[in-house]
C-alpha cells in the first residue's frame, strides 16, 4: 500500500503512516495528532475504517459481535470526525466542545468562503438490499448513513463538510486468484452478469472521494453517494 501511494505522490508531498485499533477510543486523539505534525493542519478525514466477515445472521447475533461492529466501523468514525471538529473550531477561536440539548444550533463560526475542510464517511449497501448473514456490519454502516445529516448540519458550523459514500463491491485483493482466501467460482460465474462484466476496482470511490473534497465537489453537503457502476440496481 505505502508503495502504492508513493507511486502517485505529488512532488513534495509528504507521507507518512501510523497504525491504531480504533475500536479503542484512547487512540482516536493520538492519531489525529500525528496526522496534523505532518504539514501542520489537518484538511481532509476519511474514515474507511471496517471490521467485516466475523458476523452472522439475527438468528445467531450476540451482544459481543453487535457491540464490536459499532466500535469499529460507526464508533470510530463518529469520535474522529469529534476530533476533527473540535479541532477546527478552536483554531477558528471558538470553544471546541459546544453543549446543546436536542434541537440546538451550536453557533456557527462562518459565514465562510470555501469550506474548512472535508469528512468523508464509507457506508455499504444495507440500503439497497438484504445482506444476509452480516446483521452486525449492516446495523454498523446504517448508523453513519441515517446520522449523516445531522452531523454535517452541526460540521457547517465550523465549515466542515461531511458526505457518505457507498462504494458498492470493491476488489481490494480478496477475489484476485493469487489473494483469495475463498472459492471464485460462483463469482467469476457471475461477473458477466454485471452492467460492466467487473466489479469496483480501488481508484473508482477513489475518484469520487477526490472530486468531493475539490472546490468543485465541495457545494455537495451531507449526502449519502452510491459509486457501483450500477450494481445495486440490480
Amino acid at each position: 500500500m505505502r508503495a502504492g501511494v508513493r507511486a502517485v505522490q505529488a512532488p513534495g508531498a509528504r507521507l507518512g503512516d501510523r497504525s491504531a485499533d480504533l475500536r479503542a477510543p484512547d487512540t482516536i486523539e493520538p492519531l489525529l495528532d500525528a496526522a496534523t505534525a505532518l504539514t501542520g493542519h489537518l484538511d481532509i478525514l476519511v474514515c474507511n475504517q471496517a471490521m467485516s466477515g466475523t458476523d452472522g445472521s439475527i438468528y445467531d447475533m450476540t451482544p459481543d459481535r453487535l457491540d464490536a461492529h459499532w466500535q469499529a466501523n460507526a464508533r470510530a468514525s463518529l469520535l474522529l470526525t469529534a476530533g476533527f471538529a473540535r479541532r477546527r473550531r478552536r483554531e477558528l477561536g471558538g470553544d471546541d466542545a459546544v453543549a446543546a440539548r436536542p434541537g440546538d444550533r451550536g453557533g456557527s463560526l462562518g459565514p465562510f468562503s470555501a469550506p474548512t475542510g472535508h469528512v468523508i464517511w464509507m457506508t455499504s449497501g444495507q440500503a439497497h438490499g438484504a445482506m444476509r448473514g452480516e446483521v452486525a456490519y449492516a446495523t454498523s454502516k446504517a448508523a453513519l448513513a441515517g446520522i449523516t445529516r445531522t452531523v454535517a448540519a452541526e460540521l457547517l458550523e465550523v465549515g466542515l463538510v461531511l458526505n457518505t459514500v457507498d462504494p458498492g463491491p470493491v476488489n481490494t485483493g480478496y477475489l484476485d486468484p493469487e489473494t483469495t482466501d475463498r472459492d471464485l467460482s460462483e463469482h467469476l460465474a457471475w461477473l458477466p452478469t454485471t452492467p460492466f462484466g467487473r466489479v469496483g476496482r480501488i481508484e473508482d470511490p477513489a475518484r469520487l472521494i477526490a472530486w468531493l473534497c475539490s472546490d468543485a465537489g465541495s457545494w455537495v453537503v451531507g449526502q449519502v453517494l452510491t459509486t457501483d457502476g450500477g450494481f445495486s440496481l440490480g
